[in-house]
């Protein structure tokens, strides 16, 4: 597992550096593994109307997607900062309700590297579950 953890911090690093941040420059690259071993990538892309900028997250889970992948395992997420940064509120759902309870793997340009269960990151989480019918009647 170790040597996996080190290809999605070396694909999300590199990936990293095509990121589109031309107003924040905050440059965000994330790798996530699919449960067949394969690494979809992906950076933040921004957008002049701040809404509709996409963050490296959901880029590299919605590329998995749109090739009919679907299960993973693993994601890692790589910034240029001292402290380690975690996915944004946006992400955490979006990696919760596409990946479920995954190794989420956060590390910088420095080397340091942390991991956390997804649980973690978005205790007590929305999903499906909550759209089932739960009327009482």
């Amino acid at each position: 597992m170790k040597e996996k953890q080190e290809e999605l911090i070396k694909t999300a690093r590199e990936v990293r550096e095509k990121a589109h941040a031309p107003f924040s420059k905050f440059k965000v690259g994330a790798a996530v593994l699919t449960k067949d071993g394969e690494v979809f990538s992906g950076c933040n892309v921004e957008s002049a109307s701040y809404g509709l900028t996409v963050c490296a997250e959901r880029v590299a889970i919605w590329k998995a997607i749109s090739e009919g992948i679907n299960e993973f395992t693993h994601i890692a997420v790589v910034v240029d900062t001292k402290r380690l940064t975690p996915p944004c509120g946006t992400c955490r759902q979006i990696i919760w309700e596409f990946c479920g309870d995954i190794p989420v793997t956060l590390a910088n340009l420095d080397g340091d590297v942390e991991t956390m269960q997804m649980r973690e990151l978005l205790p007590r989480a929305f999903d499906n579950k909550f759209l089932k019918s739960n009327k009482v009647s």
